[in-house]
């Protein structure tokens, strides 16, 4: 490590008196945020401004253990979006490396493979000590947190932390460099025929990742393959119409925001959008949204066959290829979509339409 975890810990505590927030901290002393994290592990010091205890990594015993704490804050985000919603950890499972959480306001799908480093971490804060647990993946990226709130059992959360602390809290983590960014297979080595026959065949909007593999296609790559039928390039402030617009008609969503350990979906009603700078905000009790706008290259409107008719998503890439986050029309398995949702999804399409001269 080329700086010192004293040094780490004393540039925190300036930065963060001056009210940078953890991520950015971490990119000014050019380490990752579960570096920065768990350079404050093992402190015993009551003028710590930060304390972390290093968790143990059975994750998903660790995530079923989460409902005692009650209603707190389950945040996940990635370097262009970020999800924040209030809920209890209920209805949770797992088979082999993906868990469930299907607590109604809590829903997620995490993806353990990719989780490497847990924290319980306790910072003061303007208004008190700030208590969270966080979970970061082997390059000290984070993958999910959960705040608690005031309304929290901090009993239970004391409880889970003394049970699921790690023997070794020495500060200080090894990271891995992140993996190369993988590389498109070229059209012209794609079945593109195949690829689209399967897409008109597929039943269930989760077999597409299966397609996707299968076929060897990225996912913005089956953008561009796809049959025209099935998907559009809209505007990129897309985003700002559907989430102004569902709001003033009263659609209820579908709002998924993921990174490469975890799946965050909030369903249901928007009402407060704001526009701050860059970012696109949703201000709502029990869910907040924060998307910048100027992440994103691109922005599609797909569909997909099922056995319920066309489901209709738009979808938000940033320059990489990543995507940023993933809007639906509110649905359950056995219901067709919403009409409301196809009629606003088609306003985008309007907008978009080339001028003829």
């Amino acid at each position: 490590m080329s700086k010192s975890l004293a040094t780490i810990r004393e540039q925190f505590g300036i930065e963060r008196q001056a009210g940078k927030r953890h991520r950015d901290i971490a990119e000014k002393l050019q380490i990752s945020e579960g570096a920065l994290i768990a350079a404050h592990a093992g402190l015993q010091e009551e003028a710590s401004l930060l304390k972390a205890t290093q968790l143990q990594t059975d994750w998903p015993t660790l995530i079923k253990s989460l409902e005692p704490l009650g209603e707190v804050m389950a945040l996940t985000r990635n370097i262009s979006c970020v999800h924040e919603k209030t809920g209890v950890y209920k209805n949770v499972s797992d088979t082999g490396h993906v868990g469930l959480v299907l607590g109604g306001d809590i829903d997620l799908r995490a993806f353990y493979s990719h989780w490497a480093h847990g924290f319980a971490v306790s910072e003061m804060v303007d208004n008190g000590v700030q208590q969270s647990l966080q979970f970061f993946d082997a390059q000290g990226t984070a993958i999910h947190k959960a705040f608690l709130k005031p309304q929290s059992d901090v009993e239970a959360y004391k409880t889970f932390v003394k049970h699921f602390a790690d023997e070794n809290q020495e500060p200080g983590i090894t990271t891995e460099p992140a993996p190369p960014l993988p590389v498109d297979k070229a059209d012209s080595e794609i079945d593109v025929t195949g690829f689209q026959a399967a897409w008109r065949a597929l039943q269930d909007t989760h077999d597409f990742f299966g397609l996707l593999k299968q076929y060897g296609v990225s996912r913005l790559q089956s953008m561009r393959l796809a049959e025209k039928q099935y998907v559009q390039q809209v505007n990129q402030q897309s985003a700002r119409k559907v989430l102004e617009a569902a709001a003033n008609e009263g659609v209820a969503l579908m709002i998924f925001v993921a990174n490469p350990g975890m799946v965050q979906i909030h369903s249901g009603i928007v009402k407060k959008v704001a526009v701050m700078g860059p970012w696109l905000n949703v201000l709502d009790p029990g869910f907040n949204l924060h998307l910048r706008e100027d992440h994103i290259a691109s922005a599609w409107v797909v569909r997909k066959p099922t056995v319920d008719g066309l489901v209709t998503a738009l979808e938000l890439f940033d320059a990489d290829g990543n995507v940023i986050a993933m809007f639906f029309g509110e649905r359950k398995p056995g219901k067709p979509e919403l009409a409301e949702w196809r009629a606003l999804v088609e306003t985008l399409l309007e907008d978009h339409e080339p001028c003829l001269n």
